[in-house]
């Protein structure tokens, strides 16, 4: 879909779609429980449904009771083996891939995970070097990656500056084991705030991790979920967009948000504060808030100074190449901006030029980012293939129109 947005100044009030990683991990440990959970607030990005897909391919199955409350069914966390080994469309979620491999290999001694877009060019070595010391086989190829073997209890240690995700997905899955693990991570963990998603999933569950000394954390086995009803509260990631453009001069108050959220992301109301009052040079590290870039991005185009976004790497292995793709998105609308192997410096200025095309690259916080910086343009602004929002926020167009933004579709 490609649309064209005629400039305007955003207004009213808008509370966020539910936080696509929570719902992740507490759908996870629904499937994994033993009975029926309810889950409400649920909103079904595509992310979301490869989530629900993939558990019920390990056993559990739900049904939607009335819109945006489901029911889960889970599987019970019990290791099930029919010879077979189930089948995985993880679409382009990387956060369902991860998740899952060690899950998969408790429950049914592997899978056959495949995916679309970039997701299965995204590094995987932490497992790879991890399994092969198990004699777990790893198979991949053009479009699929074929996983066997028994997932054991013991010590598991992999490097954290990679992605927490690996980390999260041995945390769901080492407690359905018959003895105590240990991970830990060999460097320093980046983007640490998302286990505080995942031990707080686990604690409505009933799952029990031991921090330790560090980032190390004990895991006792053998631990069963136990069902519950929960309700996801609304994305900070996704409000951060919303944020940008406020502060950007759309009259946009942003609702439902709670503020003693686990979620790493809550730290955007911090920058907006950091942003006012620093107004020359600014630098920040990203590392533990990788998602937060693209807005912080637009606001830094938007309220002049230079600012450095630096350790994010990690954005080159996103649904596009996201230090570039964000760049090239801020010098098309006349913003003065680099990118080094793990950074983005950003120029910033008063006018953002307008009669301008943007490549979405079927990224979905560029589409968002690109929406926020068009509220400050001087002229039309096309996005081609905008429809990639729907990722992880299907609602985000109809919602900029009922602020006030005039998206036309061409």
């Amino acid at each position: 879909m490609n649309i064209t947005i005629i400039p305007k100044k955003l207004a009213g009030a808008v509370t966020p779609p539910p936080s696509k990683s929570q719902a992740h991990r507490l759908i996870i440990a629904a499937s994994l429980a033993e009975g029926e959970s309810t889950i409400e607030n649920i909103a079904f990005s595509q992310d979301v449904e490869a989530t629900l897909r993939c558990m019920e391919a390990l056993g559990a199955s739900w049904e939607e009771m009335v819109p945006g409350v489901i029911r889960v069914k889970g599987a019970g966390g019990r290791r099930t083996w029919n010879g077979a080994l189930p089948k995985l469309d993880c679409g382009e979620s990387g956060s369902t891939l991860r998740f899952l491999i060690p899950i998969a290999l408790a429950l049914r001694g592997g899978g056959v995970f495949t995916g679309h877009g970039r997701l299965l060019e995204r590094p995987q070595g932490p497992y790879v070097d991890l399994f092969s010391e198990r004699g777990i086989s790893w198979e991949q190829g053009s479009g699929s990656i074929t996983i066997r073997g028994a997932l054991t209890p013991g010590e598991y240690a992999l490097p954290g500056n990679v992605s927490s995700q690996f980390f999260t997905g041995l945390f769901f899955a080492l407690p359905l084991l018959s003895g105590e693990s240990v991970v830990v991570p060999t460097t320093n963990l980046e983007s640490a705030g998302y286990l505080a998603i995942t031990r707080e999933a686990q604690d409505r569950f009933g799952v029990t991790i031991r921090r330790e000394r560090g980032l190390v954390h004990r895991i006792p086995g053998p631990q069963k979920y136990r069902p519950c009803r929960c309700r996801v509260e609304a994305d900070w990631s996704q409000a951060a967009f919303w944020y940008a453009a406020a502060q950007l001069g759309s009259a946009v108050t942003v609702t439902g948000m709670n503020p003693a959220s686990p979620q790493g992301d809550r730290v955007i109301v911090d920058m907006l504060d950091f942003f006012r009052d620093q107004p020359g040079h600014r630098s920040l590290d990203v590392c533990h808030i990788p998602d937060l870039v693209p807005p912080l991005a637009a606001l830094a185009a938007g309220t002049g100074g230079c600012t450095r976004l630096k350790n994010a790497g990690r954005l080159r292995l996103k649904e596009s190449d996201r230090l570039t793709t964000v760049r090239e998105t801020l010098e098309a609308f006349g913003i003065r901006a680099e990118d080094r192997a793990d950074s983005l410096t950003i120029f910033g200025r008063e006018r953002l030029l307008g009669n301008v095309t943007i490549d979405c690259c079927n990224d979905h916080r560029i589409a968002m980012m690109a929406a926020v910086l068009a509220t400050r343009a001087d002229g039309p602004v096309t996005l081609t293939g905008a429809e990639c929002v729907r990722k992880s926020y299907p609602d985000f167009w109809e919602e900029y129109k009922r602020l006030g933004g005039e998206v036309h579709v061409l």
